[in-house]
């Protein structure tokens, strides 16, 4: 019953009111952070550097906007997947991938500190464990083996609003944590509260989704014949049911991310474009 909803709700014919959630003001390329597969990997929450890695997540480099220097912080594989950045942009976490002397993959969990230029080892664990944590956060959310679980006051919990017997990806906390963003794979994008109640459907166009603010998501809508991806666009969707195109059909956007003012994203090129939104 509950993957014939699912799927009804993926298949349903979008409704949404278009309309502009968000007024771009300028694009600009980022020259210095556009190379051969480059892929944005994050962005600060103040918006004054991005993370870059390329679509393999190998290594992890920090490109300063202002500037346009580009700083390497490890070239490590998996570094570029799932990085998370703490509320002040002064430390982030990433994983360095590696094989044991058992023959068995593991990743360890660095924490740098990007002021004092310093790196710490958090914890070693498997790759098929994923637990990366913000620095300070108080609400954990952990997306593991395609399942979403919450950690708070010391207590885990398993959170499936669609039930246990489907994948989740793309998994993220609001800004106020309060809500739940995340993906179920070949259905769509779905918001829920922290503790899982109150799911809601946004669109099966809403893929690597990201959160604007509160009530804005910014995603891609890709495309591709099989094997290739042939289009994609940076879109806008918020939780009232609006949604925005941001970029032009010429571009095939990928991976966004954002903060208050920035929309940044790489094209299959490999260039890394800054969308000025307002």
């Amino acid at each position: 019953m509950r993957k014939t909803f699912l799927l009804v709700a993926a298949c349903l014919v979008s409704m949404l009111a278009t309309a502009q959630i968000l007024d771009v003001v300028s694009v600009q390329e980022l020259p210095g952070a556009s190379y051969q597969d480059a892929r944005v990997a994050g962005i600060s929450p103040n918006g004054d550097y991005i993370l870059m890695t390329n679509g393999s997540n190998l290594g992890l480099q920090r490109y300063d906007i202002a500037s346009g220097v580009m700083t390497k912080l490890t070239d490590a594989e998996g570094a570029g997947f799932n990085v998370q950045i703490s509320r002040d942009g002064k430390q982030i976490v990433f994983r360095e991938r590696y094989t044991g002397a058992d023959k068995l993959r593991y990743n360890n969990i660095v924490n740098a500190n990007l002021v004092a230029n310093t790196k710490e080892t958090l914890a070693v664990q498997q790759v098929n464990h994923d637990m990366m944590v913000a620095p300070g956060a108080k609400v954990v959310l952990t997306n593991s083996e395609c399942q979403m679980y919450v950690t708070k006051n010391g207590k885990r919990i398993n959170i499936a609003p669609q039930g246990t017997d489907v994948n989740y990806i793309w998994a993220s906390l609001s800004p106020d944590s309060k809500k739940i963003l995340y993906y179920v794979s070949e259905y769509g994008c779905y918001v829920c509260n922290v503790d899982g109640s109150g799911s809601q459907f946004i669109s099966a166009d809403c893929r690597a989704p990201q959160w604007y603010d509160n009530n804005t998501i910014i995603a891609m809508n890709d495309q591709d014949d099989g094997h290739y991806t042939t289009a994609s666009a940076i879109m806008a969707f918020t939780l009232d049911g609006k949604v925005q195109t941001l970029t032009s059909p010429d571009m095939v956007a990928m991976y966004p991310f954002a903060a208050k003012g920035k929309v940044v994203f790489s094209t299959i090129e490999g260039k890394t474009y800054m969308l000025n939104v307002k």
